[in-house]
C-alpha cells in the first residue's frame, strides 16, 4: 500500500505514516495563477493500495476540490484500489432538507467523491451516522471516543466526572463515553435560532459538585459549548472541560474559547490546528494517527476495522 496526502493536513499525514512505518507518498499539488489546481503524482502507483488523506476543511470547497483531482489521477494512474481518508468530511452538517427548497450537500459531496472514482471512504466521527449510506462504496466511520476516554482517565478524577451532550442530538456519542468512563450522564436543552447560534435553556440532570465533561463531534463558533459551560457551572458543577473531534473554530472562535469559563477545549488533529489554536492557554490537541493509522492498516490487510471498537 501507498499513502498520499494533500495540503489540507499534511502533518497528520505524516504522523500516520510513521505509524505504519511507511515513506509518504512523492505528489505535489500546486496551483495555477489563477487558483486553478494542479496534481502530480510522482511515483509509480499501478496496481498499488492507495490511501489520500485529505480532510475537506477550511476552505473547505479548495480541499474538496483537491481530493477529487487526486482521485482522478490515482484511477488514471491505475491504482488497484483507492481509499479516500477524510478526517474531517465537510459539508456533512447539511445531511438533510433543513428547510424548504434546501440541498442535501452532504449527498451531493458523496457523490462527487464516488464518481471522481474513490473505491472506499475511510473517516472519523461522522456528523450524523446516516451519511454513511449516502456514499454508495464501503464506508468506514471511525470513532474517537477511545481517544478522548483514554485522555480524560489521564487528566480527571473519575470519582467526580460527569459527562454532558450539549444537545439532544449527541446523547448516543455522550452516552459512549459515559460508559467508557463509567460515569453519569447529563443533557443540555438548547434552541438554536439561526445557524451559529444558540441559547440554553435547560440542564437536564444534576451536575452539582461535579467536573462536567461536555462531549461533542464538532466546535465551529464556540457559542454552544461556552453557554452550555455557563449553564453547568450556574448549576452547581465543579468544571467544565470541553471534548471535541473537530476543530472547526471558525471567525472569533478562538478569541471566545480562551475568554470563556471553560477549563479546557482538547480537540483532535482531524483538522490542522492554526496558529491561534496552538497559542491558545485552554485549547489541547491530541493526535488521530494511531487510530486512523491502525484503520488503514486493518483495510489493507483486510482485517476487522470494527473491532478497533469492541
Amino acid at each position: 500500500m501507498k499513502v498520499f496526502s494533500g495540503n489540507a493536513n499534511r502533518a497528520l499525514a505524516e504522523s500516520v505514516c510513521e505509524y505504519l512505518g511507511l515513506p509518504l507518498g512523492k505528489a505535489s499539488a500546486r496551483r495555477f495563477a489563477d487558483q486553478e489546481i494542479f496534481f502530480e503524482i510522482r511515483e509509480n502507483v499501478r496496481g498499488e493500495d492507495v490511501f489520500i488523506i485529505q480532510p475537506t476543511a477550511y476552505p473547505a470547497n479548495d480541499h474538496l476540490m483537491e481530493l477529487l483531482i487526486m482521485i482522478d489521477a490515482f484511477r488514471r494512474s491505475s491504482a488497484r484500489r483507492i481509499t479516500a481518508v477524510l478526517p474531517y468530511f465537510g459539508y456533512a452538517r447539511q445531511d438533510r432538507k433543513a428547510g424548504p427548497r434546501t440541498p442535501i450537500s452532504a449527498k451531493l459531496v458523496a457523490n462527487l467523491i464516488t464518481e471522481a472514482g474513490a473505491d472506499r471512504i475511510l473517516t472519523l466521527d461522522l456528523h450524523a451516522g446516516q451519511i454513511q449510506g449516502f456514499f454508495d462504496i464501503p464506508t468506514d466511520n471511525l470513532y474517537a471516543v477511545p481517544i478522548l476516554a483514554r485522555d480524560a482517565k489521564e487528566h480527571h478524577n473519575t470519582d467526580k466526572l460527569m459527562v454532558v451532550s450539549p444537545d439532544t442530538g449527541g446523547v448516543v456519542r455522550a452516552r459512549s463515553l459515559a460508559k467508557r468512563l463509567d460515569a453519569p450522564l447529563a443533557i443540555v436543552d438548547k434552541r438554536r435560532d439561526r445557524p451559529g447560534e444558540s441559547e440554553v435553556m435547560n440542564v437536564i440532570g444534576d451536575v452539582s459538585g461535579h467536573e462536567c465533561l461536555l462531549i461533542d463531534d464538532i466546535v465551529d463558533s464556540g457559542g454552544t459549548l461556552c453557554n452550555a459551560a455557563d449553564a453547568l457551572l450556574g448549576n452547581g458543577a465543579n468544571s467544565v472541560t470541553a471534548y471535541i473531534t473537530h476543530g472547526v473554530l471558525s471567525g472569533g472562535a478562538v478569541a471566545r474559547v480562551t475568554s470563556s469559563k471553560l477549563t479546557e477545549l482538547v480537540i483532535t488533529d482531524s483538522i490542522l490546528p492554526t496558529p491561534a489554536v496552538q497559542g491558545a492557554h485552554n485549547i489541547r490537541v491530541l493526535s488521530t494517527a494511531g487510530l486512523i493509522g491502525e484503520a488503514i492498516n486493518r483495510t489493507a490487510s483486510e482485517r476487522s476495522v470494527s473491532s478497533l471498537f469492541d
